[in-house]
């Protein structure tokens, strides 16, 4: 399922006999690509061990809305997710949302979030084809969620009727069709370098120079780009991170410092349409690494540090017809001045920049808050948001920026 490759999708289940079937969706959810966040509420753990999912899903269990670092994990986990999909959804928990009852972290992150939402509902028949469910379904509908029904089949106790949690095939297809709406195949035929994560300059065999990127961005680019029909290649420094899933792209590169970079780019980049680079490239490294681990005994020692080269400008300085390159730029003061001043000074067509020293944003986030400068001063403020959904609005600037004049 290719609309489904580097989606966040929240996976809520509940406290019923059909939460054992949630695993099977969640695995499936995996294997399609996305990641996923399972968020189980207290009765879901009666039914269904926590370990399992930690197992399967993309990160660990989420259950309470005060066992965490995070002061506000309802808001993060909804403004990150792509998706937010509930199975089982019991009859409290629909009526809990048709009311706006937020009264755990699952209900909390269904009010917080502005993401697509698909319930799941699962409960016996009498239940089912009660007027308040009937009705709570009505409303939670006239408010765009997506409602996969229940199948007729065994329920527990041994009794038959409409009312069992829908397969997970069908879950599946419902998810796939949601995210299928939204795709288009606006850069098909094109092929594109993205490069993802902060490169590592060694110090001595165990230490480096790095910096906090994540490469969830870049990867995010990537698998935005092969749902748009792209030919993709990822140099990325994020490779077999577990909070960093990989997508389906054609060629995959895992490299580790900015020389490594940049021999990379190098090679893929100058037969392709697009240059997305993502990366948090370091600007320095040292000049003669340790053969050996520093020891404090030693004393401190000194490291001598020589520049690194500037891919992005090296790549604008070698401008190809027809190639399109895109920068990144991470700042904490005078963020669209500085971003104005890379974009002229670099030779590039868009540059990307955000304030890595707001709340949520860049670094090791799920989600950013990005503006888009284009070649006639233009900005395009992309706010809080996914990072999937921000990769979106990247690639529409490109495919903007590759428009030809005067066409719509």
């Amino acid at each position: 399922m290719p609309a489904l490759a580097g989606r966040r999708v929240v996976l809520g289940v509940c406290g019923g006999i059909a939460a054992y079937k949630a695993v099977e969706v969640c695995r499936q959810l995996v294997d399609a690509g996305a990641h996923v966040v399972p968020v189980l509420t207290d009765d879901a753990t009666r039914f269904i061990g926590e370990v399992t999912f930690s197992a399967l899903a993309s990160e660990p269990v989420r259950r309470s809305l005060w066992d965490d670092s995070d002061p506000i994990p309802h808001t993060t986990l909804g403004r990150g997710a792509d998706l937010v999909l509930v199975a089982p959804a019991t009859a409290r928990l629909l009526s809990a949302y048709a009311s706006g009852y937020s009264h755990d972290l699952l209900t909390n992150t269904l009010i917080a979030t502005r993401a697509p939402v698909i319930v799941c509902p699962a409960m016996h028949t009498e239940m089912w084809e009660h007027p308040a469910v009937v009705d709570n379904l009505t409303l939670l509908r006239s408010r765009g969620v997506v409602v996969v029904e229940p199948e007729s089949g065994r329920l527990a106790g041994g009794d038959v009727g409409p009312g069992r949690l829908a397969d997970a095939s069908s879950i599946l297809a419902a998810v796939d069709d949601l995210f299928g709406t939204q795709q288009c195949d606006d850069l098909s035929g094109l092929r594109i370098v993205i490069t993802a994560g902060g490169t590592r300059e060694p110090i001595d065999p165990v230490r480096f120079l790095g910096n906090r990127s994540s490469g969830k961005q870049g990867h995010a680019l990537a698998a935005a780009a092969v749902r748009r029909g792209a030919t993709v290649t990822l140099i990325t420094t994020a490779g077999g991170s577990r909070s960093v899933p990989t997508p389906p792209v054609d060629v995959l590169v895992e490299v580790d410092t900015a020389a490594e970079m940049l021999a990379a780019v190098r090679n893929h980049s100058p037969t392709v349409d697009v240059v997305v680079m993502a990366a948090a490239v370091a600007d320095f490294t040292p000049v003669a690494p340790a053969g050996d681990k520093l020891k404090k005994r030693d004393g401190i020692p000194t490291i001598e540090l020589q520049p690194t080269v500037d891919i992005l400008a090296e790549l604008g300085a070698q401008r190809i017809a027809g190639r399109t390159l895109v920068g990144f730029a991470a700042e904490t003061n005078d963020v669209l001045a500085s971003a104005s001043a890379k974009l002229a000074e670099k030779g590039i067509d868009l540059i990307v920049v955000n304030d890595v020293s707001a709340p949520d944003v860049g670094f090791e986030h799920d989600t950013n808050e990005v503006r888009i400068l284009g070649p006639d001063g233009e900005v395009d403020h992309v706010a809080l948001r996914s990072k999937s959904a921000v990769a979106d609005a990247v690639l529409d600037a490109v495919v903007a920026v590759r428009r030809p004049a005067g066409s719509s």
